[in-house]
């Protein structure tokens, strides 16, 4: 019989469905934005650990992780905020790429309520390869069993690639915008040379809003909007988020141009300088036959770890809890 763990030509069939866009996208929200968009480093003032597990197809036996750690703060004296951040894509046990990198934003307040950062971000990227549990199709006898080993000759060297991007936040009283480029140089992360294998410019948008519904409690309804494009792939998603001081939802509807209808909801906690997150995506339509009902569970925690003297910011503000 054949291990449903180790079947490569699975995990391809897998790996097409969700990753148009050429590479792990943990979609719409804010505790792994920084990766996204540089612009938003320090943002929130005091430093902040973060720390997300994301685990997609669940309960499908795919085995495809991610795991993302980042730290960011803002510093009076580079007048904006710096951070870096690690994340590791762990993809069937075949793929493994690991990606480091440190971002700066500078703060300006460009009128009485307007309020601008522009970020850059640096990164190393790196793809490994590990072929030791793979199944390849001519190992595959007609019968249903394997025979190893394989006439195909696949090396596990991998490759590591340089990588930027660019970002933009504006802030106008109660609304926050983001724009973002990934990609900037479009690298060779495949290292075939070959222009289709480039990694592609992704474009990003994020857009959110703060409402009072309760001053006394602090409720309130924050509207977010989120949209990506790179290469072949147009995603767009809308919802909302229902803050209070301890307690927070939210409900985000997410349309892509493969036919694919999802909504992600989920909850977070908030005791201390500890935040604890939650965040579960299904799909509801899909122009895909193969596509799961569950595709994303994503839990995480964001702890401050040391207080920033709000008088030398121009502007801070908390992030929507998503």
């Amino acid at each position: 019989m054949l291990k449903s763990h180790s079947i490569l030509v699975i995990f391809l069939i897998v790996t097409y469905i969700d990753c148009i866009g050429q590479e792990t996208d943990p979609g719409p929200g804010y505790q792994m934005l920084m990766a996204t968009n540089p612009a938003v480093s320090g943002m929130e003032g005091d430093g902040t650990l973060r720390l997300s597990y994301l685990n997609f197809y669940p309960g499908n036996s795919y085995n495809l992780h991610s795991v993302y750690f980042s730290y960011d703060s803002y510093f009076s004296a580079l007048h904006g905020g710096a951070g870096f951040y690690l994340s590791n894509d762990y993809l069937g046990g075949i793929i493994n790429d690991l990606k480091g990198g440190f971002s700066y934003a500078y703060f300006l307040q460009a009128g009485k309520d307007l309020f601008i950062n522009a970020g850059l971000s640096a990164s190393i990227y790196h793809r490994g390869f590990s072929f030791e549990k793979s199944v390849l199709p001519d190992q595959i006898d007609p019968l249903g069993g394997v025979s190893i080993p394989s006439s195909e000759n696949l090396t596990n060297s991998g490759q590591t690639i340089f990588d930027m991007s660019a970002g933009f936040l504006l802030i106008s009283g109660k609304f926050l915008g983001g724009f973002s480029i990934n990609h900037l140089a479009e690298p060779d992360l495949s290292g075939t040379g070959l222009q289709d294998e480039r990694l592609k410019r992704k474009l990003n948008l994020h857009l959110s809003g703060d409402f009072n519904i309760q001053k006394k409690n602090n409720l309130k309804v924050r509207p977010v909007a989120f949209l990506t494009a790179q290469s072949r792939l147009l995603s767009v998603a809308a919802g909302a988020v229902l803050e209070s001081n301890y307690l927070s939802f939210n409900a985000v509807f997410i349309k892509d141009n493969a036919k694919n209808t999802n909504i992600q909801t989920g909850f977070s906690l908030k005791t201390g300088k500890l935040n604890i997150f939650y965040n579960y995506r299904f799909n509801m339509l899909s122009g895909n036959s193969l596509m799961p009902f569950s595709l994303l569970h994503q839990t995480g925690l964001a702890f401050s770890l040391n207080s920033v003297d709000k008088k030398y910011l121009n502007k801070t503000i908390k992030f929507p809890k998503l």
